[in-house]
C-alpha cells in the first residue's frame, strides 16, 4: 500500500513539474506540502462510536498525534504560469498535484466491482465522505451512516448520513466509504 502511494505521488509530481525549474528551497517546500497532502488522507474512522464523532484517522495522527491542517489558498490552477511569481508557482504546482492525486485516490475508494460478484453493503455506523462534483474534495463533509434503505433486491441503494450540519439522504453512488477496520 505504501509503495503504491509512492508510485502515485511520483507519477503526479512528474506531470505537474513538467519542464519547470525549481530552486532547492522551492522544491523542498513543494515536497513538504505534498507530504502533508498525502499524510492528511483519511484512513478510517478515529473511533467506532457513532455519537457525533466525524474525525477520521490520518497518517498525520501517527506522525504528530493530531491531524495536519493547512489554510486554504487562492485557486491558481487557471492562471497562466508566466503570470505567477515564484511562491505562486509552488502553490500552483501543489494545487495541480492535489487535483490530480485526489481524483486518483477517490477513484480507488469509489471502485465498484462488476455486479457479478457480491459487494459489501454500506452499513449503519460507516464513516463516509459526501461526494459533490461542484466543490473541492477538501470541502466534502464527513458523515456517519445512520440509516440504510435497501432496494427490492436487498442491496442498499440510499443512505441517510448524519453530518455536523444535519442529516441528508444520498444515493450510495454519491457517498465514498472510508476503508473499514
Amino acid at each position: 500500500l505504501v509503495e503504491a502511494a509512492v508510485k502515485s505521488s511520483k507519477y503526479h509530481m512528474k506531470r505537474i513539474m513538467g519542464t519547470q525549474v525549481f530552486t532547492y528551497e522551492e522544491m523542498l517546500t513543494l515536497l513538504a506540502r505534498v507530504e502533508a497532502v498525502l499524510n492528511s488522507r483519511p484512513l478510517c474512522p478515529l473511533s467506532n462510536s457513532s455519537d457525533d464523532d466525524f474525525n477520521p484517522l490520518t497518517p498525520g495522527h501517527f506522525l504528530i498525534g493530531a491531524p495536519l491542517l493547512a489554510r486554504p489558498e487562492h485557486d491558481l490552477t487557471d492562471v497562466q504560469l508566466n503570470r505567477l511569481n515564484r511562491w505562486q508557482l509552488v502553490s500552483h504546482s501543489l494545487q495541480s498535484f492535489w487535483l490530480r492525486w485526489r481524483k486518483e485516490y477517490l477513484h480507488t475508494l469509489m471502485q465498484r466491482t462488476k455486479w457479478t460478484t457480491p459487494e459489501l453493503n454500506v452499513e449503519v455506523g460507516d464513516m463516509v465522505l459526501l461526494y459533490d462534483a461542484a466543490t473541492s474534495p477538501l470541502s466534502w463533509p464527513l458523515g456517519r451512516v445512520e440509516e440504510v434503505k435497501p432496494g427490492s433486491d436487498g442491496i442498499v441503494r440510499v443512505v441517510r448520513v448524519r453530518t455536523p450540519s444535519g442529516s441528508v439522504l444520498r444515493p450510495t453512488n454519491r457517498v465514498v466509504g472510508l476503508p473499514r477496520e
